[in-house]
């Protein structure tokens, strides 16, 4: 274990958090729109560093150069298509939910169907999180530490011991960092990592080519271009593990879902002062998504060059890190992954507490009449903050039995839950007379049928097919329920913003711009670019 590179991880951690509680410290949390959303004063910046970062963790560090390493760059679609999903969100969905006002995405759903629809779709949330979202950022976080520090090296434990106890800090900090914070607080800390990683991250690859050459950029550069090339091809063939036509089908409909849907990603625009700074925000992150393969892909195409036959292809990340770079730099690296792993961890943990408190606690304690203040809801906010909290350390650390690519699993599992989630939504927002028991109805035909293809049958199917048949296949069954029993009243969208929803004037030309670039790294890596 290097000390300069430890030792440069914690004064880096350290200041950020300093200048996140200078930041926050007069910010007034003792209400639930200060905790969950900042009082709705975020600018562009903060909301577009927040997205980014909610979406970064050393899952996405983690896995993805994983399966860059294991198959090419095929797994580059998941970032770049989402760009294309971001700017549909920001043109068509954002603009709903802050004209209306929600809080959260259930709610609309509420107000679309009843209310029984939100508590179904918001244990659905629930259960994402704390199956899913919350353990794979820590396991992944712990993965990460252990690669760079070598902890159970040094210190002579067990890896699985390790693991355990890197899940174990990582969740206590996180928990607490969430509690004491707010979203504010992750805010702040969102654009400190963004500077740190739109400047000092995108290094790494430099790095890591000219240790490759031997000192030699030129050297590096030249041995990855003439040898593997058939690693840079982001169109990748059928037995990978993102096969090129999925693009079209389940992964779009799982990105749409995610920038449009997926509460603890919403709730970063959500706290926005207005439409325009939501809109520039998005477009902002879109940059960030565009760069992000320097780190995220291209570090595990440079390993096929430096490593064969890895045993644990998990940690061919965190080890091209620690190899290739000063101690400095790693410490560096590895304060940037611990921050993306807590915020994005503390996000998770805060739109949880959001979706039980607004939209299971209150409504119960109101229908039950129960004698409570916004102290007691706040309350109540923390405590289920500390209970998945607990939950989530205890379920990380078997995420290591995951089988086909981390990443790769925790999208599968996920599309459990996603995708029936955002027909419901499409249906909803495309309709106005389906009524609720065809919501009710979708969402149970879909996680039914979408478990029994990954978990019962062999259907030969890629999983991003089948979810992509299983959506049409349950707008049909809705469509059809709202023929035959149609509400009397059809659903009207009604305003109530607590913000200015006047839309960005240049955001046509920027989407141009971001739709040009998205297609051109397609093209780059590709047989017409480097892959040839």
């Amino acid at each position: 274990m290097n000390t300069i590179a430890l030792l440069t991880f914690l004064a880096l951690t350290i200041c950020v958090a300093l200048l996140s509680w200078i930041k926050t410290r007069k910010e007034q949390l003792h209400t639930l729109s200060g905790l969950f959303f900042a009082n709705r004063k975020l600018g562009f910046v903060a909301v577009g560093c927040g997205l980014l970062f909610a979406n970064i963790n050393t899952a996405l560090f983690v896995g993805e150069n994983e399966l860059t390493y294991i198959n090419n760059m095929s797994v580059m679609a998941w970032g770049v298509t989402s760009v294309l999903a971001m700017l549909v969100v920001s043109e068509f969905i954002i603009p709903v939910y802050l004209k209306m006002g929600i809080s959260t995405t259930p709610e609309f759903l509420a107000l679309r169907y009843d209310n029984s629809t939100k508590t179904i779709v918001s244990i659905i949330f629930l259960l994402n999180y704390i199956i899913n979202l919350l353990p794979s950022v820590l396991y992944s976080g712990a993965v990460a530490f252990n690669g760079l520090f070598h902890f159970s090296e040094h210190y002579q434990i067990g890896y699985w011991t390790t693991i355990w106890l890197l899940v174990w800090v990582m969740g206590i900090i996180g928990g607490l960092y969430s509690l004491l914070g707010g979203l504010k607080a992750i805010a702040v800390s969102d654009v400190l990592l963004g500077i740190g990683m739109f400047t000092g991250g995108l290094l790494l690859p430099f790095f890591a080519l000219k240790h490759l050459g031997d000192g030699s950029l030129q050297a590096g550069l030249a041995k990855v271009l003439s040898s593997h090339t058939d690693h840079f091809n982001s169109m990748g063939r059928s037995g990978d593990a993102i096969p090129f036509g999925t693009i079209f089908t389940g992964m779009a409909l799982i990105n749409l879902y995610y920038w449009g849907t997926e509460q603890y990603i919403v709730q970063q625009v959500l706290g926005s002062r207005s439409l325009a700074d939501c809109q520039k925000g998005i477009a902002l992150a879109c940059v960030g998504k565009l760069l992000l393969p320097l780190l995220i892909n291209i570090p595990g195409i440079i390993a096929v060059h430096l490593y064969s036959g890895l045993s644990n292809t998990v940690e061919v990340f965190p080890r091209l890190v620690a190899d290739v770079s000063s101690p400095v730099y790693s410490g560096f690296m590895a304060a940037l992954m611990f921050g993306a792993a807590i915020t994005t961890f503390n996000a998770g943990l805060n739109s949880s507490a959001t979706l039980f408190t607004l939209n299971i606690y209150k409504p119960l304690a109101i229908k039950r009449k129960w004698d409570v203040n916004e102290r007691d809801y706040l309350r109540a906010a923390k405590r289920f903050e500390m209970l998945i909290c607990l939950v989530a350390i205890c379920i990380a650390p078997f995420m290591m039995f995951a089988k086909g690519g981390l990443y790769t699993y925790l999208q599968k599992i996920g599309g459990l839950f996603s995708v029936p989630i955002f027909t419901i939504l499409v249906v909803g927002l495309l309709t106005t007379r389906v009524p609720p028991l065809a919501a009710k109805v979708g969402l149970f035909f879909f996680v039914v049928c979408y478990a029994c293809t990954q978990l019962v049958f062999d259907v030969q199917v890629h999983f991003l097919h089948v979810l992509a048949i299983l959506f049409v296949m349950t707008t049909l069954i809705m469509l059809l329920i709202g023929k035959w029993k149609p509400v009397p009243v059809p659903f009207r969208l009604a305003g109530n913003s607590m913000v200015d929803i006047k839309p960005w004037k240049n955001r046509h030309f920027y989407t141009f711009l971001l739709v040009l670039m998205a297609v051109f790294l397609f093209v780059l890596f590709s047989p017409l670019g480097l892959a040839r």
